[in-house]
C-alpha cells in the first residue's frame, strides 16, 4: 500500500508570525508529521509512505519526500503522479489517535473510501488508482470553469458519489471518525488541545 502524507499547502490561515509550521508541530515529544509517520509504519510495516512537501525540513525517517510537479488548486494536494492502485491520501498538518489511523489502514475497497468527520476529511483511500484520478481530474475541471467554488476532498467524494455539489451529505463509502482527528487552522487551536492533553 502507498500512503500519502500531503502536506505542501500554502498555510494561508496559518498565522504567518508563529515560528513552527503546523506539520512540525511537538506533540508528545514528537513532531505532527513524524507521528503520523510512525503510526502508518506500525500498521503497515511494508508500506509506501510519501511525504508531498517542497519544504526541506519535511523530510523524516521512514518516509520519502516528494516535491508535487503541480499544486496550484486545493485538489492538486492529491498529487496526481503519485495516484496508483492501492494508495491512501492522508493530511499532514491533522492529528490522528492511534486507534483512526489503526482504523484509516484496515479499510479495503474494491473503489474508493473517504474516512472523516461531518466537519473534514482525513483520508481518502482508492484501490482503483485510475478512478481516483479521474474524478480529480473532473473537480478541478469544473473549478476552473467557475462551476464549483471549492475544489477539495469534499468535492472530490460528492464526485464519486455522484451527489449534487449543493450541500454536503454524507452517505456511502464513507468511515465517521467521531473523535479520532484534530485539525489545527489556528495557533489557538493548538494550544487548547495542547492543553486539554495536559489536563489528563
Amino acid at each position: 500500500m502507498r500512503y500519502v502524507i500531503m502536506a505542501d499547502g500554502k498555510m494561508s490561515r496559518w498565522e504567518k508570525s508563529y515560528e513552527v509550521p503546523k506539520h512540525l508541530l511537538p506533540i508528545d515529544n514528537e513532531i505532527l508529521l513524524g507521528r503520523t509517520v510512525r503510526q502508518i509504519r506500525e500498521n503497515d510495516p511494508a508500506a509506501e509512505v510519501i511525504i508531498t512537501s517542497h519544504d526541506p525540513r519535511y523530510g523524516h525517517y521512514g518516509a520519502v519526500r516528494y516535491e508535487p510537479k503541480n499544486n496550484v488548486y486545493e485538489i492538486d494536494r492529491f498529487t496526481e503522479e503519485l495516484i496508483v492502485d492501492d494508495v491512501c491520501f492522508m493530511y499532514g498538518d491533522t492529528y490522528y489517535t492511534d486507534g483512526a489511523v489503526a482504523q484509516i489502514c484496515r479499510i479495503k475497497t474494491d473503489s474508493m473510501y473517504f474516512v472523516g468527520t461531518s466537519r473534514s476529511i482525513v483520508a481518502v483511500i482508492a484501490h482503483d488508482g485510475e478512478l481516483m484520478r479521474r474524478h480529480v481530474h473532473r473537480v478541478r475541471e469544473m473549478h476552473i470553469a467557475g462551476q464549483l467554488k471549492d475544489c477539495r476532498g469534499w468535492q472530490l467524494y460528492q464526485s464519486f458519489t455522484g451527489q449534487s455539489f449543493e450541500k454536503i451529505s454524507i452517505g456511502p463509502y464513507f468511515l465517521t471518525l467521531d473523535d479520532g482527528t484534530q485539525g489545527f487552522n489556528r495557533i489557538e487551536e493548538y494550544q487548547q488541545f495542547i492543553e486539554s492533553r495536559q489536563k489528563k
